[in-house]
């Protein structure tokens, strides 16, 4: 039986390479796509000049320019990623029928059998040749360690981690590189003496009953051993829409009309899917950066505009006890029945 060959492919600071590769002027410039720094804007992107001044994603935008004052801005143009990111996995699809997208700009291809690093390195090159952008390739036993690799020399890298030296290479990490442990788990970690990934050996007790299940994924990573397949088409597990406001907002007017246009893109998004949703949530960022996040279930599935903007203005009135100014407000809908689903079948039945 075959050992498994996972790549994991990350493109390189992929919004702002694009926005480079299309205006010659931008080159080796420190560049951030996202939104106004004269605002309320968020970096959703930058470049590896920018990150040189500990710019990052996520990073408030005014921040970023006090980080860097020679840092050029450039707005968000989705539609242009979007078709980059399409000619991408249509690349993949020439190596493998195993493909996992997991944002625009990743994903891993199942490509056991074949020589994983003859692959790697020929999909870098048609990624090159087609987009005029570079990738970093992570090849390894399986996909935690693959997204370990393709991380541990970008940009324009190629790391291989074999089953002889994952655990060399693991020992001496900081736990945080470990799949899925944010700032919170890393701090649990940190109070227990676990700093090191190779130290979690010691506390395999202690972190079985800590963190349950988690805990056992959390020991089973720190010895290399990942047994999650590529998944072609994973199914998403909720939709939705969040926005910071240019301004603090009190008024439930303009609530009520962000939700109202929400719900219009979360129902076309569904739509296009074909599927039902039980769950609507809203979630509201106050203006002292508290948050807070109110549900309801329905008794059906829908898909309905009426029933959902109705359900999250329910929610907003009844389950909110609103008493500050509001940054951010979201709306997402969630517990999805899919076409293939029994489940669906039978509601579309009955309505």
């Amino acid at each position: 039986m075959n050992e498994r060959a996972i790549i994991h492919v990350d493109m390189d600071a992929f919004y702002a390479s694009i926005e480079q590769r299309d205006n010659p002027k931008l080159k080796d410039k420190p560049i951030a796509v996202g939104g106004n720094p004269n605002g309320r804007g968020v970096v959703c992107a930058a470049s590896y000049e920018a990150r040189k001044y500990g710019v990052k994603s996520a990073m408030s935008s005014k921040k970023a320019r006090f980080l860097c004052p020679s840092i050029i801005f450039l707005p968000v143009d989705m539609k242009k990623y979007k078709e980059v990111s399409r000619r991408i996995r249509y690349i993949f699809t020439k190596y493998s029928n195993k493909i996992e997208p997991i944002s625009l700009d990743e994903a891993f291809l199942d490509v056991t059998g074949k020589d994983p690093i003859k692959v790697g390195k020929e999909i870098k090159e048609d990624i090159l040749r087609a987009t005029v952008l570079t990738a970093s390739v992570g090849v390894s036993y399986n996909k935690f360690l693959a997204k370990l690799a393709s991380d541990m020399d970008k940009p324009n890298g190629f790391t291989i981690i074999s089953k002889k030296w994952a655990q060399d290479i693991l020992r001496p990490l900081p736990v945080r590189k470990l799949w899925g442990v944010g700032p919170k788990t890393e701090e649990k970690l940190n109070k227990l003496g676990i700093y090191k990934i190779g130290e979690i050996e010691k506390y395999n007790d202690i972190i079985l009953k800590k963190f349950g299940k988690r805990g056992l994924e959390l020991i089973e990573f720190s010895k290399g051993i990942d047994n999650r397949p590529v998944e072609n088409s994973l199914k998403p597990q909720s939709i939705g829409e969040e926005n910071t406001f240019s301004e603090d907002v009190i008024d439930k007017g303009v609530l009520y009309s962000t939700i109202d246009k929400y719900v219009k893109d979360i129902i076309y998004r569904i739509k296009v899917r074909k599927i039902l949703i039980r769950t609507i949530t809203v979630k509201i960022k106050y203006n002292d950066f508290s948050i807070e996040t109110r549900s309801f279930t329905l008794n059906y599935p829908t898909d309905r505009q009426d029933v959902i903007k109705k359900t999250a203005n329910y929610i907003l009135d009844n389950k909110f006890k609103i008493n500050k100014k509001i940054r951010l407000l979201g709306v997402t809908v969630s517990n999805f029945i899919y076409p293939d689903d029994p489940l669906q079948l039978r509601f579309n039945i009955d309505s």
